[in-house]
């Protein structure tokens, strides 16, 4: 367990918590390495009134969970610079309150109890006296973001937190009212509600020792302030507007750099939930081949439309919703079928053939497909009889027997075909050369018909028994 932070939480949550942890983590060898250590930490005194029974039993329990060290991937970055949020690597959002109607005095309440020593505040200098100036503040920035504008805060910065710049004698000869100022918090009484900050960089908190304090530029104001005022001015300007507004929401690696940013694995998730921490998720339960799921039953739904749409003779919107089908899941089968069925009553046998072979690609024992496909090959077959294109149509009657055996339509054409083919040979030794020839040629054909048959060869019919999948 992360010791510091466990004792950070003790200190906030007082001895009932720690009884509460002994109870429950008696058995968690990582917790009895550290309990004589948090033995010796000193705890806040809280009320039953300040006590939560239910918010320290939830700790207790889950305390392997939260204090484990190993979602941790880096310490925590520190905030960046004010004028790097130019850059905004994420979407930079106005306080959530601004879009509430929180109460003026709760609002009021809230920025007195979570401010502490150490953040930084933005206002301008309403007031100049010899022993410092007075800043109405606007809103705080780096780690805590609030809009304070209307709250009608003053901030006493002394004489003796303005760093001297070496060419006055008076440190306050450097500033001017209307000033804008960026101040780290020096001292806050809650109870007096009076706010003293510094300009020295020592005031500031460790993970915001970086950020320059004193005079800015209204340009260098936080981005956070500048939509909320955005916002606070026109009503329009939604929460959900701003957001995808934003440069920082649209940039595609938002969710790597978050994550990167508060120091948390995305291979170790942080739920709370116990099954959630299993490092062995099947296949199935990821969220691309959910996704498949859900895409072949919303394909599904399209087909059975369309099938309602055929079964009334309304051809055009059953071909659009196969078409739909299609588009959310390529390789549906049953979209393929109804598809290549459609095709087949229109007369478009070529782009009927094709449909049935893709649906048995990837599906080889679907009963239907291989139904239409062997009747629609033996269609073809008879339109290149007509054709006098007596060997590729032989090809297409075997593959047929090859896919339905017992089809006796398929039996009878093969059978008819090889003796017109085997009396031409006889009696026309010329025609038995170009017969040869042409069996040479159309072999290829013969073994893979829907490569090789181009679609000038399509005439108009139908297939018997296809109206209905």
């Amino acid at each position: 367990m992360d010791r510091d932070l466990l004792r950070q939480c003790l200190t906030y949550h007082g001895q009932s918590l720690f009884n509460t942890l002994k109870c429950e983590q008696t058995e968690n060898p990582d917790f009895q390495a550290v309990v004589s250590d948090l033995c010796k930490a000193t705890y806040e005194s809280r009320s039953e009134e300040q006590s939560n029974p239910l918010v320290e039993q939830f700790i207790a329990r889950k305390a392997d969970i939260l204090f484990s060290p190993v979602w941790r991937t880096a310490g925590l970055r520190g905030e960046e610079h004010e004028e790097e949020e130019a850059v905004e690597p994420y979407a930079v959002m106005p306080p959530m309150e601004v879009f509430m109607e929180v109460p003026y005095e709760e609002r009021r309440s809230m920025i007195y109890r979570d401010l502490e020593r150490g953040d930084i505040v933005v206002g301008r200098i309403n007031n100049i006296r010899e022993y410092g100036f007075f800043l109405t503040l606007f809103c705080t920035a780096g780690g805590l973001r609030r809009d304070i504008e209307d709250l009608e805060l003053s901030a006493l910065c002394h004489v003796r937190e303005i760093p001297s710049t070496g060419s006055h004698d008076d440190p306050l000869a450097y500033y001017q009212i209307g000033d804008f100022i960026r101040a780290g918090v020096k001292d806050i009484d809650r109870y007096q509600e009076k706010i003293t900050v510094s300009l020295h960089q020592a005031c500031l908190s460790p993970s915001l020792e970086h950020i320059k304090l004193g005079v800015i530029t209204k340009e260098e104001l936080p981005v956070h302030y500048s939509r909320s005022v955005r916002a606070a001015t026109d009503s329009s300007e939604t929460y959900e507007r701003i957001l995808t507004g934003c440069h920082g929401y649209h940039n595609p690696s938002v969710v790597d750099y978050l994550l990167e940013k508060v120091g948390i694995s995305d291979t170790h998730p942080p739920s709370m939930m116990r099954g959630l921490q299993s490092k062995l998720f099947q296949a199935e339960d990821f969220a691309s081949a959910i996704r498949k799921k859900q895409s072949a039953s919303w394909a599904l739904k399209c087909v059975r439309a369309g099938v309602d749409h055929f079964k009334h003779g309304r051809h055009v919107e059953a071909m659009n919703e196969y078409n739909k089908a299609l588009e959310i899941d390529t390789n549906n089968v049953e979209a393929l079928v109804a598809r290549g069925a459609l095709y087949a009553n229109k007369g478009s046998i070529m782009k009927a053939i094709t449909d049935f072979e893709l649906a048995l690609e990837n599906c080889p024992d679907h009963r239907n497909a291989k139904k239409y496909l062997c009747q629609t090959l033996v269609e073809r077959g008879k339109q290149l009889e007509e054709q006098e294109k007596l060997v590729t149509a032989e090809g297409l009657y075997r593959r047929a027997l090859a896919l339905d055996g017992s089809n006796p339509e398929a039996q009878e054409a093969l059978h008819k075909i090889t003796d017109t083919i085997q009396l031409i040979i006889e009696s026309q030794p010329q025609r038995r050369q170009r017969v040869q020839c042409r069996e040479r040629l159309c072999s290829q054909s013969s073994e893979h018909p829907s490569t090789h048959l181009d679609e000038k060869d399509e005439c108009s019919g139908s297939v018997q028994g296809q109206s209905e999948r």
